[in-house]
């Protein structure tokens, strides 16, 4: 019998399912996801996929060899605001750090159009309210060193009034905790000495970086998940064991990879966006198996539209996160995130007379006016059924029904306002989403000091696949990859399922030039060995482990830091040119060239160790041969559909995508569907099948002949 890797990902409409065999052999499954206990959405997608192979439940688990999951309890808990009730316990004197806030208020960098909806005097709703607040005496200086004691009997006090007020979880954060922990590690201890089940959580073990208002809404998050997401893992770990699932279950985390359900436990807080981040993680896997270094992810679903970069083979990563005006530290994949889907909603600007796309969203339910489901408010999709790019009959391989008649009177009257055509205004809707999401693109590579037009640009998610040939050719993308056909929906469950284990461990350790060696490799050698028991603790051997060193460095007396990869454990003296060299260069990368300051004092100030362990990973086949010669059976009819470079509805051919062989390729334009998304090529573009069965879009093609 075969053995699997398997990949699950919660999403709000539906849990998705990838089983690989080993010959490497994708299947994919959908569940509707049941938000009353997700863990009933993951069996019923498990048990699809087996059905699909002719296995029941208990077999297809006891043939998984590894199941990694991707879990959205915490990101809907503080989404729907249902989290635990938090008391924190801070040093005296600094009770209103998370009050105050930063200046920004977390809106630097947003999206415009959310930020002029949030007047200026606006605060997000607090995390803790100020009455489950109690600050004690303690003091940490700067230097790490001890001026004030622990006065545990005010600690003892200030637990006891929290458990009193009805406390579920317990945030621990005091000042420069991360450079002397003791203090709050002994309030752990005493928390559990007065109460063993509080859910506690400490700043030093979370975030040990400086920044306290940062650090305390990290712990603030981090318990504020914690005792949901603690029942939803050990729920569904124990349900998977009962049904024959034997290895450690898996989840996906922020920063790219893996952790065991115990570190799950421990800091929920980093399965937040751990979802989009596994759709970059399955594509750097792709990418390295196609020997593409550069690569921007794509995923378009129903309400978001999110954007990972890859270059150089790494993933592009950020320590500093957001959520509800929220900032926290937290190493992660850096995805950024718009309000354009397949469900944003269309609307007239009344001031402009403009046409606008989103970023509110009709959501699953009702959803876009064609799903028939109440839905008034046309949307994205409707305009794409409108345009004839999605097939109203034979949608999600026949098993819905679109309502194209209410889609195009709901866009109809949209363009009756604006003094336009149907098709014009809908075309309009389209186009706009793409631009929207174009200019994402630029933002997420030009601010990091990357060319775009050096990509490639991958497409998944159920929707990606219908616009980003144009977003693509807007941002200068000369190849859309839409990768492993179907899979494509389910990309992100793919990401999962070809997730290395992954540990990140920080120490800010500020060291000013000139620098003292055997200090800097007496923190990077800390930071090593606290990755390398985490890794024992998952039951990884030494041989299997691997480092990686970086340090976050700056101009003396500027703020911005740049991460510099290290590529040794150690560093000798001679190497101190070598990293003032790579510092420079990633300098001038990210702000401009000449920017950095010859022979200026430099800073250590954050040190970084990533401790991995190589899971197995998919087998992706190529196939022997190519050919171009396409299958009379792939060719299923025509369509009109109205294209915007011709201005009119043009007979477009319709190819089922699984009918397809490697080395086929069409021109444009044509619409490739299969059971999960549709792929549509515009005039002057050309799609093929590669030998791994990705679909490969040229965006310029007729240029190029």
């Amino acid at each position: 019998m075969s053995s699997y890797l398997c990949g699950l990902d919660i999403g709000g409409t539906f849990t998705d399912c990838v089983l690989i065999d080993d010959s490497g052999r994708l299947t994919i499954s959908k569940a509707p996801s049941t938000p009353g206990n997700f863990a009933d959405g993951v069996l019923e997608a498990l048990k699809r996929a087996g059905d699909r192979i002719g296995l029941g439940l208990p077999a297809l688990l006891s043939s998984i060899t590894m199941l990694a999951h991707g879990t959205t309890a915490g990101t809907n808990a503080i989404i729907q605001r249902k989290g635990a009730k938090v008391g924190l316990v801070t040093t005296k004197g600094h009770n209103d750090v998370i009050h105050i806030m930063r200046g920004s208020r977390g809106l630097s960098g947003q999206d415009i159009k959310l930020i002029v909806h949030i007047p200026e005097s606006s605060k997000p709703d607090p995390i803790i309210p100020k009455r489950l607040i109690r600050g004690v005496s303690e003091r940490v200086d700067c230097f790490g060193k001890v001026v004030v004691e622990l006065n545990e009997d005010e600690v003892r006090q200030a637990i006891r009034e929290l458990l009193d007020q009805g406390v579920e979880a317990l945030a621990v954060c005091f000042l420069w905790s991360f450079l002397e922990p003791k203090h709050e590690r002994r309030v752990k201890e005493i928390a559990a000495e007065i109460a063993p089940q509080l859910y506690v959580t400490c700043s030093c073990d979370l975030a040990p970086k400086w920044g306290e208002y940062e650090r305390t809404t990290a712990v603030a998050l981090n318990a504020y998940i914690g005792p949901l997401t603690v029942n939803y893992v050990t729920n569904l770990d124990q349900r998977l064991k009962d049904m024959g699932y034997a290895p450690p279950l898996q989840i996906t985390q922020c920063a790219g990879g893996t952790i065991s359900v115990r570190k799950a436990r421990e800091a929920p807080l980093l399965t937040l966006d751990s979802g989009p981040v596994s759709g970059v993680t399955g594509s750097l896997y792709l990418g390295q198996v196609m020997g593409e270094k550069h690569i921007i992810t794509t995923d378009m679903g129903g309400t978001s539209f999110d954007v990972g970069v890859i270059h150089e083979a790494k993933a592009v990563v950020s320590y500093k996160s957001l959520v509800h005006q929220y900032e926290y530290f937290l190493p992660k994949v850096d995805v950024q995130t718009m309000g354009t889907g397949g469900g944003s909603k269309v609307w007239i600007d009344k001031t402009t007379k403009t046409l606008r796309v989103g970023p509110q969203s009709a959501g699953a339910v009702p959803g876009p006016v064609c799903y028939g489901r109440g839905g008034e408010v046309p949307t994205t999709t409707d305009a794409d059924v409108v345009l004839g790019y999605l097939d109203a009959e034979n949608f999600a391989g026949g098993t819905i029904k679109l309502d194209k008649a209410g889609a195009t009177a709901g866009l109809q009257k949209l363009a009756d306002e604006l003094g336009m055509s149907l098709y014009e205004l809908a075309s309009g809707v389209a186009q706009i989403a793409e631009f929207q999401m174009a200019d994402l693109v630029r933002k997420a590579t030009i601010q990091k000091g990357l060319d775009p037009r050096e990509f490639v640009l991958f497409a998944f998610g159920g929707a990606g696949p219908v616009h980003m040939a144009v977003t693509a050719r807007e941002a200068g993308i000369k190849r859309v990859i839409v990768p492993q056909g179907d899979t494509a929906s389910t990309w992100c469950a793919f990401g999962a399922a070809s997730a290395d284990t992954l540990h990140v461990n920080e120490q800010v350790r500020i060291m000013p030039s000139p620098f003292d060696v055997a200090k800097i490799n007496d923190v990077l050698a800390e930071l090593a060995a606290k990755g390398r028991a985490q890794l024992e603790e998952d039951g990884i051997a030494a041989a299997q482990q691997h480092f990686h060193h970086s340090i976050d460095m700056r101009h003396r007396g500027q703020i911005n830091e740049v991460e510099v990869d290290i590529d040794k454990p150690a560093l000798a003296a001679s190497d101190l040119d070598d990293l003032r060299a790579r510092f420079v260069r990633r300098y001038e990368q990210l702000y401009g060239r000449g920017a950095s300051l010859p022979g200026a004092r430099l800073e250590c100030v954050t040190f970084r160790v990533r401790a991995s362990a190589a899971a197995r990973k998919p087998k992706l086949v190529a196939a022997d041969a190519l050919t171009k010669n396409i299958p009379a059976a792939a060719r299923t009819g025509e369509r009109d559909i109205y294209w915007a470079e011709w201005k009119k509805l043009a007979a477009t051919p319709i190819y089922d995508g699984y009918a397809l062989l490697p080395g086929n390729a069409i021109d444009g334009p044509c619409v490739i569907e299969t059971t999960t998304t549709s792929i549509v090529v515009h005039p002057g573009q050309r799609v093929e099948v590669d030998a791994l069965r990705n679909f490969v879009i040229d965006t310029d093609a007729k240029s190029a002949t």
